[in-house]
């Protein structure tokens, strides 16, 4: 039996990593994880930046593969999707076989909270599914960027009776602004689907780098702040090579007889 933890690390500060993720951290032989694009260098020092602070009880490594190719302009986003989850789960099963033993802890570090838009357990199940590798699969959350967003910008995600509303920047073009909501809180948009949605009536509280010593903040109206959202956005990633950012959009409650 060989024992994988996924483990929340927050996002990128050692200072948000909880006393179970640092417990996890020091029972792992093995840390695995993929290297892609020019963030590769950047995020892989990171990671191996917060196991030199905390995971000091017993000797570690560090095995990485390339992450497979994904489909970014497909006919069909699910199966795209699938398609690169199946390739992913291919090279943690050969990862896993060859460099843990059996009896043995591995580690992979989740940005954020595993339970938001993380492949990970996805990958990690397919690689049980296929059954050639005994695997115990343990989750340590961590703090989110939906968290560190509230905090940095001092404000509740929730208002009395309101509904929230998680979602993707795809989403939120194909879809437009979710009826009957007014809290939407929105991740994993690379195409700044902020900008590109009617923004008569809505506030928006934005981040990027959330937590570390980079962390870019604009919140406002909508309409008035956008272009300042892009500018920021598209220079900081010019500089850095790679961007996470997070936002909120909010809208006055309608009235109603509920």
């Amino acid at each position: 039996m060989r024992t994988v933890l996924v483990i929340g690390i927050g996002l990128g500060s050692p200072d948000q990593v909880t006393l179970e993720a640092v417990a996890a951290l020091n029972r792992v032989d093995v840390f695995f994880g993929t290297e892609k694009g020019s963030a590769a260098d950047e995020l892989s020092m990171l990671r191996r930046a917060l196991c030199d602070r905390h995971a000091t009880a017993r000797p570690h490594r560090f095995v990485n593969a390339p992450d497979p190719e994904r489909d970014r302009a497909p006919r069909s986003y699910q199966l795209a999707v699938a398609d690169w989850t199946a390739a992913r789960a291919e090279v943690y099963e050969t990862m896993l076989e060859a460099e843990l033993a059996e009896g043995g802890c591995g580690g992979v570090l989740a940005w954020g909270d595993p339970a938001f838009y993380d492949s990970t357990l996805r990958v990690l199940d397919a690689v049980r599914a296929a059954g050639r590798l005994d695997l115990e699969v343990e989750v340590v959350p961590g703090v989110s960027s939906v968290q560190a967003l509230a905090a940095a910008h001092r404000i509740s995600l929730t208002r009395v009776g309101r509904p929230l509303t998680l979602t993707t920047g795809r989403r939120l073009v194909a879809g437009g602004y979710p009826t009957g909501v007014d809290d939407v809180v929105v991740m994993l948009d690379g195409d700044t689907a902020f900008a590109r949605i009617e923004p008569e009536g809505l506030t928006i509280y934005w981040g990027a780098y959330l937590g570390s010593p980079g962390q870019i903040l604009v919140a406002g109206d909508l309409k008035a702040v956008r272009e300042d959202i892009l500018t920021a956005r598209r220079d900081a990633r010019d500089r850095r090579g790679w961007i996470m950012d997070t936002y909120l959009l909010r809208r006055a409650p309608h009235e109603t007889s509920g």
